[in-house]
């Protein structure tokens, strides 16, 4: 049995915000629970937004974090606060790693390793919601794989403070943390799909990596990275290291040929500095090929079309019950007014009555091309549509 309820609030007032979407989310899931997700803008005082939810949620276990606007059933928002309530048979384990500044894989690892200890069950699914600021998103990634294995399927979206890139939060129950990985074991009899696109293209020649360090990409073709920029907008480095680099990043992030990917894997570019290196929302591997790529609107929704439709498959005979949603916050900079045809989209194929949540992310955590079984390997993701569907 799975029963979903979403309730959203952007009441000026944090803890009113916080009680009025938890009431909306359990008055549909008649007033039980056994998980509730919350994800807020940083707009809100976290700890008193908090307060607001757990007034209403009382000791139902709450997982969540900060983000760059929210989604829920209604379509997307932001400055809100959205709440999912679960009532099911699906058993819910909850563990946390700290120090993602530091070190992301320890982190991972100890989350995971939390979960698996608790659990009374084997783990089906692994659900992480991490520091959007953390020094190696993939790493964190690699650090749950070492408990459960390089196949194991994990989803998740890197924690957002709404464009700010300062300080993101992520919620464990009663505590609002930081440099953070709540972690997330589902197990149990369920049905899941998952689904993975971008819909970016390549454009121009592949150039390999001649020199990286994690998310630093120094050399591109023996020459400084930023020459890629340079080359492709005629503009001098001085230029591109002031804020626009950022501001084409959306529209023209790096893509990354991975084995078992039908798609390049999409990586943001940050920032740019003097000596023409550029850093990227997570690594880019030594000698590893990589591509300019470029995004549009209409591209971009028929992704999230395709990424439901990949779900929807997985599910076989299953119903879709609950729809979960990391969402890139480049994707809603690319689409502008048009993100809510890209949640349109997916609803139109998995069923626009069926409860869904999500938010937009600095980063997301899903398998790569969306394959589940001896095929899955989860990795981190920049600018890309990933969703999870509970089904029955």
């Amino acid at each position: 049995m799975i029963k979903a309820g979403v309730g959203r609030s952007n009441n000026p007032d944090p803890i009113k915000a916080g009680a009025e979407a938890a009431e909306e989310a359990l008055s549909q899931t008649d007033n039980k629970a056994d998980l509730m997700i919350v994800f807020s803008t940083v707009a809100y005082d976290q700890k008193k937004m908090l307060e607001g939810v757990r007034s209403v949620s009382k000791k139902i276990p709450l997982v969540g974090c900060s983000d760059s606007g929210e989604i829920t059933t209604e379509g997307p928002v932001s400055k809100h606060v959205a709440v999912m309530a679960l009532n099911t048979d699906i058993q819910f384990t909850i563990g946390v790693g700290k120090g993602t500044d530091k070190d992301s894989f320890k982190a991972g690892k100890e989350a995971a390793e939390e979960v698996k200890k608790k659990a009374k069950e084997p783990i089906s699914l692994f659900l992480m919601f991490l520091d959007g600021l953390a020094e190696n998103g993939a790493a964190a990634v690699r650090g749950v794989q070492e408990v459960f294995g390089k196949n194991f399927p994990i989803m998740g979206g890197s924690a957002g403070d709404d464009f700010l890139f300062k300080k993101t939060y992520e919620y464990c129950n009663d505590q609002v943390l930081t440099n953070a990985m709540i972690g997330i074991g589902l197990s149990g009899k369920f049905s899941f799909g998952v689904g993975v696109k971008h819909g970016w293209e390549p454009i121009g020649l592949p150039m390999k990596v001649t020199k990286a360090r994690g998310g630093k990409l120094i050399e591109v073709n023996n020459r400084p990275a930023l020459s890629i920029y340079e080359d492709y907008f005629g503009k001098k480095a001085e230029e591109l290291i002031k804020e626009p680099i950022a501001r084409m990043a959306y529209t023209y992030p790096l893509g990354m040929s991975v084995e078992g990917s039908p798609e390049l894997l999409i990586r943001d570019v940050v920032i740019a500095n003097k000596k023409g290196e550029i850093t990227c929302a997570a690594e880019i591997s030594e000698g590893s090929e990589i591509r300019l790529m470029l995004g549009g609107p209409d591209k971009a929704i028929q992704a999230a079309k395709e990424a439901a439709e990949g779900a929807l498959a997985q599910l076989k005979e299953a119903k879709p019950k609950a729809i979960f949603v990391f969402d890139c916050m480049a994707r809603n900079k690319l689409l502008g007014p048009r993100i809510g045809e890209e949640i349109e989209a997916i609803q139109n194929v998995l069923g626009k009555e069926v409860p869904l949540i999500g938010f937009y992310t600095y980063g997301e955590q899903a398998p790569l091309g969306g394959k589940l079984g001896p095929e899955c390997f989860s990795v981190f993701h920049n600018e890309t549509m990933t969703l999870m569907v509970l089904g029955e």
